[in-house]
């Protein structure tokens, strides 16, 4: 994932789970461990739409379904897979051998964190740092692909609560996602955020 893209999540983050609508550029940058101009630049096509309107001692949020869309519009979530394979086994059981270091995404996301799932699905999206962990567990095996291992980004433990992604990032990843299901799960989120 991009930078500008940590920028958008924790954007949305905080004005979407701690209520917070104002920030400031620098405190984004010192947050995120990134410069400033870099936070700057991803605000610019965010002011551009309306997502954000700029004061003087920072900005405001002014449309987060908007700022959400456009994060999900540039996302690449092709790109951050870095293992996919065919694991034999229903879903739920594959969810219980998942090893404790992951972090759910997409429908098995937005199951755990909502209790509720709008339709069945037959994919697992997680986030882990060890490949080769979850290589030993889920070994290669010919077929369709059921399980994808996305690379997480250094921030996105931080802002992530029992092993599941915030529900900004569960948002743009199903939007990136193919599945006809995905716009059931998109469609049940956005009644969430009250879009």
């Amino acid at each position: 994932m991009k930078k500008k893209e940590w920028v958008y999540r924790e954007i949305l983050y905080t004005t979407m789970e701690l209520k917070e609508k104002k920030l400031t550029q620098l405190s984004l940058a010192q947050k995120l461990h990134i410069s400033l101009s870099t936070v700057n630049n991803a605000l610019k096509p965010l002011v551009k739409i309306g997502a954000v309107s700029v004061t003087g001692m920072g900005f405001r949020v002014t449309d987060e379904e908007k700022l959400a869309a456009y994060w999900a519009s540039i996302r690449n979530l092709q790109k951050d897979i870095k293992y996919q394979t065919r694991a034999d086994a229903s879903i739920s059981e594959i969810e219980k051998s998942m090893p404790p270091d992951i972090i759910y995404t997409a429908y098995s996301g937005y199951k755990f964190k909502f209790r509720d799932v709008p339709a069945d699905y037959s994919e697992i999206y997680v986030y882990s740092s060890d490949i080769k962990e979850m290589k030993t567990r889920f070994p290669e095996l010919k077929g369709p692909p059921n399980l994808f291992v996305l690379d997480p980004d250094p921030q996105l433990p931080h802002l992530s609560k029992d092993s599941i992604a915030p529900s900004c990032q569960l948002y743009v990843d199903l939007w990136n996602l193919k599945e006809w299901y995905a716009k059931d799960f998109l469609k049940a989120l956005e009644r969430r955020f009250k879009w």
